[in-house]
């Protein structure tokens, strides 16, 4: 496996990346929660990128794979943080942001903070204000005063025999970078796939995500039985052509 290239943003941070040159607009993939850039889905569609000659970024968030950091030292301001000085240093021109899971939240933050690049954005079982809705709003009156008393609280995974720790911090920092509690303004392609089987984002996201989008072509794709991994391969097929779509709407 090819070893990544690394971005140090001057404050002690170093992103992981691996860049593909290719044409424009080039394509931005963000990845989920404790997920990192060597999974399936961003492993696959750079394959796909490369043989259609596209720009194609795909790295680690601080705390994920081979990036610096804690994992549990962070929160959603400084992953998207990271994804900002990433696309802003790394990439030139317009974008089509990619956001699996988490990263459609982040998606979100970055298409509100470069409107002026962002040419179009595909959510894959999006997860906007996660921290708050699903999480926050799932604890009982006991992990709450868990969370407030030790500063986290552990929770059972279905990823993992470990179970995800959930800070005081990632909660706090969610309230901060809300994004469905306001119109969103897209006035670019907007594409949200999602799976009709996935237990880990509702697709009352997706459509609770579609009533706050405010755009000219806004689009939900609903795929019976689809997991929230998405990453079957007629799943990632899809998100393929969807980015040819989104790709040749620019012309």
């Amino acid at each position: 496996m090819m070893e990544p290239s690394y971005l140090e943003t001057g404050d002690g941070r170093r992103i992981a990346y691996h860049f593909t040159e290719g044409a424009e607009p080039t394509l931005i993939f963000l990845g989920g929660f404790r997920s990192d850039m060597t999974g399936t889905k961003a492993s696959v569609l750079e394959g796909w990128a490369k043989g259609a000659g596209h720009a194609f970024l795909r790295f680690d968030y601080t705390g994920h794979g081979a990036s610096s950091g804690d994992f549990l030292d962070g929160s959603i301001g400084d992953w998207a943080r990271d994804a900002e000085d990433a696309i802003t240093r790394l990439t030139s021109g317009p974008l089509v942001l990619v956001g699996s899971s988490m990263g459609g939240w982040i998606s979100l933050l970055m298409a509100r903070r470069i409107p002026e690049r962002t040419a179009g954005l595909i959510g894959i079982a999006a997860a906007p204000d996660f921290t708050e809705d699903s999480m926050f709003e799932g604890f009982t009156p006991a992990q709450r005063a868990e969370l407030e008393s030790a500063g986290f609280v552990d929770t059972p995974s279905d990823y993992s025999d470990e179970p995800y720790r959930i800070t005081r911090r990632l909660i706090e920092d969610g309230r901060n970078n809300l994004v469905l509690r306001s119109p969103l303004d897209l006035p670019f392609p907007v594409r949200l796939l999602h799976g009709t089987a996935d237990t880990d984002v509702p697709v009352s996201v997706a459509l609770r995500t579609m009533e706050h989008a405010t755009g000219p072509d806004i689009r939900l794709t609903l795929v019976k039985d689809a997991d929230h991994r998405f990453s079957e391969p007629d799943n990632l097929a899809l998100v393929a052509r969807t980015i040819e779509e989104l790709v040749a709407l620019r012309g």
